[in-house]
């Protein structure tokens, strides 16, 4: 007979990791904006010239203040700034939900003391021709009729391909920029020829968009601001990849590669594109792609929707057990329209639904047919972006334990949920 939930011991620990960490971000960005102001492009803005800044979906870390100081560092230039939305077909591809994504982020007009504009429209600046197809190349239109436009985004590994070129400044402007025709057109590529047509979309727009430059943010494994670069327009191409090479380097991974169960408390929009990162939980759930070979969990639960998602529940499909919580609170029409945008439709399917938390975790205790709680290998996050702290069952903890990053936060319990059978949470 399977073990239920009640009977499983976990233990938290504590991941420490030793990166670098940016100690003064309002410094850091002005000299990244000044950076981005020595090149030929932008020597020929005038005082009044309008300078357009990218504010894209992700919950990239200290981003009101990033965004703030970039446009008070172009203020005192004499420039007149405003950020517009880059969010491809996020926020369901129309001005009202990219407002409310950017309105939940705090991106809005007060704090950052300039315009905000979201809008679907955008300009076609360019088509060309490749693997047997037209491309067609698509801009915001208030950028293209911006004198400069400054490109702000975090660099990182992304979820669906590998490349020189992955989440960052050229995908901003192949896709953010491209608002949702430019995402349509891109994602309709296949997964195979996306990270091919980053550089090569990219590259366009960089020749007939005014980019002046782009600032690109690199984070830790803890979510913290670890790099601020300033690059002038004609240097992307070369510092991105370096940034990206440097993102990998600092990506935070599980402590264990195998597990028979992952419970993530919460997925979402703020955490990954993918609601759940699929470098943490070892699943792409792409047709034709192969699936990494680590990590591995037998089965993957999910408990919750974050509320900064607006209902966009794009990588539930990634699970193998939901609740009817989390389901209760998605938005299909958003979450469809993302999945359908992508390609990537599988990531849009429900997976079995449970009553509550403890009824997912009994579930999967039954489908595992584990009958000794001490050798069942078990880790619960609290969500994709934040694994420092975590919690695992004993055989995981007695494997890792002597890891020098590795530490016992305190004595470990009995898995605890409320009369409505919710996960009760440290």
């Amino acid at each position: 007979m399977s073990i239920k939930a009640a009977s499983i011991k976990l233990y938290p620990i504590q991941v420490h990791s030793q990166t670098p960490v940016v100690g003064d971000i309002s410094k850091s960005i002005e000299q990244a904006v000044e950076n981005i102001l020595q090149n030929d492009r932008s020597r020929r803005l005038k005082p009044g010239a309008s300078i357009a800044v990218t504010a894209g979906s992700r919950g990239i870390a200290n981003y009101v203040d990033i965004l703030r100081k970039v446009v008070s560092v172009l203020q005192s230039k004499g420039y007149l700034p405003f950020v517009f939305s880059a969010m491809g077909s996020h926020g369901r591809g129309e001005a009202e939900g990219q407002k409310e994504v950017l309105d939940s982020m705090g991106i809005k007009e007060e704090a950052l003391g300039c315009r905000v504009s979201c809008s679907r429209d955008v300009q076609l600046i360019d088509e060309f021709e490749a693997f047997g197809r037209q491309i067609p190349v698509y801009c915001a239109k208030e950028a293209f009729e911006a004198d400069g436009v400054v490109v702000v985004n975090r660099i990182k590994p992304h979820t669906s391909f590998r490349g020189d070129y992955e989440s960052g400044l050229l995908k901003m402007m192949t896709v953010g920029m491209g608002r949702a025709k430019g995402a349509d057109m891109f994602h309709s590529l296949g997964a195979g020829h996306l990270a091919d047509m980053i550089p090569l979309i990219g590259g366009r727009i960089l020749e007939h968009a005014p980019i002046i430059g782009g600032i690109g943010v690199v984070e830790n494994a803890k979510e913290q601001t670890a790099i601020v670069e300033g690059i002038p327009y004609d240097r992307i191409f070369e510092r991105e990849k370096v940034l990206l090479a440097q993102a990998k380097s600092f990506m935070p991974s599980l402590p264990a590669d195998q597990a028979d169960l992952l419970i993530v408390g919460e997925m979402g929009k703020n955490f990954s594109g993918t609601g759940m990162d699929t470098n943490i939980i070892g699943r792409l759930r792409i047709q034709g792609v192969p699936e990494p070979q680590k990590p591995y969990f037998t089965y993957i639960g999910v408990l919750r929707l974050s509320e900064p998602s607006h209902g966009n529940a794009t990588g539930i499909g990634l699970a193998d057990l939901t609740t009817e919580a989390l389901v209760k609170e998605m938005d299909k029409t958003a979450t469809y329209l993302n999945c359908a945008t992508s390609g990537f439709v599988i990531r849009a399917a429900v997976p079995m639904t449970f009553a509550d938390d403890r009824a997912l975790v009994d579930g999967a205790l039954q489908m595992l047919r584990v009958d000794d709680a001490a050798k069942l290998r078990m880790m619960v996050i609290r969500n994709t972006l934040h694994i420092e702290r975590l919690w695992v069952t004993e055989a995981i903890y007695e494997e890792i334990k002597n890891q020098p990053n590795i530490e016992l936060n305190h004595e470990p319990k009995f898995l605890q949920f409320d009369e409505l059978g919710n996960w009760i949470w440290e």
